[in-house]
């Protein structure tokens, strides 16, 4: 019997990149990122980190739209920001094109801030701005945002975005939460005619996630947020596809909060950083 020939990645030629991007993208940017090749193409990990991004920024568009209408100096804040594509993309797409308007990338790994420091002054990103921080120790210098996006903040971190964007009076929320095991591990030892829900740990590990996501959406809801919950992006390019987006409408919400408190009754278990802000 033959043997299976090995699997070849397949890579998209500079025409075929060029054809997913938004109008007057920059491709030196997405060169630097590592992106794109040095010669433009694209490899397949990179185009589903690129498609990703491109179909982020998308859902974006009407919070970034909002505040270029509404604000002097629209301010947005991309937190556990990583190499910071997502930023750097955004302020591409949308800043760039606008005079006015600051991106802060936060981000508590010394050698991401420093290069993506670099990359933001070799492309003439004047308003784009980094700070070495974890998100929980975070301060914007204007003490506001208007838009906050975390992408793939990993456990714990997504609440601490979430309390992030209460501090500074977020108008609009952007999440698509990673991992979460806070909460599975607290279920571990819940009893009760739910148990049967997570009695198995890879149950657990994925109702955790879940249950944990639900209790984000009315978190944010209890704080006058109005809450949409819809696919990121399809399976094959990230398993982790809930993208949460939230937009201010009042100070507080009564009936999500009662909601809030029932499912806590329910279910015993709580993320600890909502459940101390609650």
């Amino acid at each position: 019997m033959a043997k299976p020939k090995p699997s070849v990645r397949m890579q998209a030629s500079p025409q075929e990149v060029l054809a997913q991007l938004w109008p007057g993208q920059s491709t030196a940017l997405l060169k630097a990122l590592h992106i794109l090749t040095p010669n433009g193409g694209l490899n397949a990990d990179s185009r589903r980190k690129l498609k990703q991004v491109l179909h982020l920024a998308q859902l974006i568009k009407p919070a970034l739209d909002w505040a270029f209408a509404e604000r002097e100096e629209p301010i947005l804040a991309d937190l556990g920001a990583g190499k910071s594509y997502l930023g750097f993309v955004l302020y591409d797409l949308f800043f760039a094109k606008q005079d006015k308007g600051t991106v802060y990338g936060i981000e508590a790994r010394h050698d991401l801030i420093a290069t993506s420091k670099r990359i933001a002054a070799e492309s003439g990103f004047a308003r784009m701005h980094f700070i070495e921080s974890a998100i929980k120790d975070a301060e914007l210098p204007s003490g506001k945002a208007d838009v906050v996006t975390a992408l793939h903040a990993c456990d714990t971190a997504t609440d601490e975005a979430i309390l992030f964007a209460l501090k500074h009076e977020a108008k609009f929320v952007a999440l698509v939460p990673c991992c979460q095991a806070e909460l599975a591990r607290n279920l571990e030892h819940v009893d009760g005619p739910t148990r049967q829900l997570w009695r198995h740990p890879v149950q657990r590990r994925e109702f955790g996630s879940h249950l944990t996501n639900v209790y984000r959406g009315l978190f944010l809801e209890s704080h006058g947020y109005k809450v949409r919950v819809t696919e990121f992006t399809g399976m094959e390019h990230s398993l982790k596809n809930e993208f949460i987006f939230a937009e201010r409408h009042q100070r507080s919400n009564a009936q999500a909060k009662a909601e809030l408190d029932k499912l806590v009754a329910q279910f015993g278990a709580m993320p600890t950083l909502l459940s101390s802000n609650s």
